[in-house]
């Protein structure tokens, strides 16, 4: 492309931002006020006054979006040669206005405003009105771009547009860059490694000694229809956390917060996996399918609101990671002790202790973690209730050895008392290396690649296994 002294137009969705403002607000509004938030789509027929409310409703911190890397670099380079850069968005004009001001891109600028909604057509009209037919180079993305494109001197495409190639066999000037989205990007955002949270689901069966197949089936598609909820969540979970995890030295490269997945995406996303949960809920039985929407409810009240509380997120997050034990029986249809339940809760509230003291340990500055309540004065009362969830832990597994279920299922007690040790030692590690910031931000992701860790667990089982005398009854067989 020749050198030009014409204006420099720029899209903002989607070409200079690898976002949506529209929907940054809506899910930041969402999180914050989100009656306030729905009570907006009552202009939903009416999309300038739609993204006027939500920009008044949801302020964004424009300057934490993030940006198209090569059209940002060639917009900030023109804009050091001294051409003017001049966004023009659907998004609304006070959105639009701050993230000119971030980067110092020219105060002439063209946004919807309340009224009139600047896209296609609309913005074509506005941007010839006053620079003159052929008198800008305009920056897009989308087929509403193709309106605009017909009256600029050079087109410069962002991805891949439907229409674009007519644009060049016009003999208009086209400049490709890359833009777009990958299925990759997408299944890093429903973080499948996380499923393997829901092999607890297989626990109350192990527990009850239930080893048929039948039961071991029910419960496999259990663990498919929890899976699929959880990505659900984790993707509603993200685009409520956006801002949070762009101020956070690790999540901020998350697929939805670095816009390597368009939010529009993750919402398509989660209706589908949330179809697919209950429908595979609902295909096994009415108990199953009443944990799965109780965990969906409860998850989502933890995104809104819950995660923000101090103790009372620790408490909701052991709640969850309990309801798949009460899911697994649901599922395979077995019974589930009430010892082993008590038991699940304490372990999963020390483990969510050790999550924030990690979080803490590693934080760069004295301040609340971001979306959190808890600030590094914490750590003391994190570590004093990490330690109480390992003693009621191991006094509920020592209840539960001795109890009439416990002797029935395994009768060899001792075996049972030899395997609190190495249990207790596992979850004693897990709080040190949290308290001095040696474990990943997740620790369930830590404790399935700590070597050390995993021998410990499958010192626990073997024992258990023992206690059982499932070893002697294999061995035999």
């Amino acid at each position: 492309m020749q050198e030009t002294v014409t204006p420099l137009v720029l899209d903002v969705d989607g070409t200079f931002l690898k976002t949506d403002m529209l929907l940054e607000a809506f899910w930041r509004g969402l999180g914050r006020a989100p009656l306030a938030t729905l009570a907006c789509l009552r202009h939903i027929r009416h999309p300038a006054r739609l993204k006027a409310a939500l920009a008044r409703v949801a302020p964004l911190r424009t300057d934490l979006l993030p940006v198209n890397p090569d059209v940002a670099a060639l917009a900030l380079a023109s804009h050091s040669e001294g051409r003017e850069v001049v966004l023009a968005s659907a998004s609304d004009v006070t959105q639009v206005a701050r993230l000119a001001e971030d980067y110092g891109f020219s105060d002439r600028i063209f946004a919807s405003d309340g009224e009139v909604n600047l896209k296609g057509k609309a913005k074509a009209q506005a941007l010839v009105q006053e620079m003159g037919e052929r008198g800008f180079d305009y920056a897009g993305n989308s087929s509403a771009d193709l309106a605009v494109w017909q009256h600029a001197e050079n087109a410069l495409v962002i991805g891949r547009v439907r229409g674009a190639a007519a644009l060049a066999a016009s003999g208009r000037s086209v400049l490709y860059l890359p833009g777009g989205w990958s299925w990759g990007a997408l299944a890093r955002a429903l973080r499948m490694h996380q499923w393997v949270k829901n092999l607890l689901l297989l626990l109350p069966m192990i527990a009850s000694h239930r080893f048929d197949l039948a039961t071991l089936v029910q419960v496999l598609w259990g663990i498919v229809a929890f899976s699929a909820a959880a990505s659900a969540i984790y993707i509603v979970n993200d685009l409520l956390d956006l801002e949070a995890d762009r101020l956070h030295p690790t999540k901020r490269r998350r697929p939805f917060a670095s816009g390597a997945v368009p939010i529009g995406v993750g919402m398509v996303a989660f209706v589908v996996l949330a179809a697919l949960a209950l429908g595979v809920a609902a295909m096994l039985n009415l108990a199953f399918l009443t944990v799965v929407v109780v965990y969906m409810l409860t998850s989502l009240a933890y995104s809104l609101r819950l995660k923000r509380m101090r103790w009372v997120d620790i408490a909701t997050l052991a709640a969850l990671y309990t309801m798949r034990v009460v899911a697994g029986a649901a599922a395979g249809q077995v019974e589930a002790s009430i010892y082993m339940l008590i038991f699940i809760f304490p372990v999963f509230l020390t483990l969510g202790c050790v999550k924030r003291l990690t979080e803490l340990t590693l934080a760069t500055s004295d301040e609340r973690l971001p979306g959190r309540g808890y600030g590094r004065p914490d750590r003391e009362d994190l570590l004093n209730v990490a330690g109480l969830g390992v003693f009621t832990a191991l006094l509920v597994f020592f209840r539960y050895s001795v109890s009439e279920q416990g002797r029935e299922l395994y009768p060899d007690t001792w075996l049972l008392w030899l395997a609190m040790l190495p249990m207790g030692w596992w979850l004693i590690r897990m709080v040190r290396l949290g308290w001095r910031g040696k474990q990943d931000y997740d620790p369930i992701v830590f404790a399935l690649r700590d070597k050390l860790g995993l021998g410990i667990l499958m010192l626990v089982l073997s024992l258990m296994f023992w206690a059982a005398g499932m070893w002697s009854e294999w061995f035999a067989g």
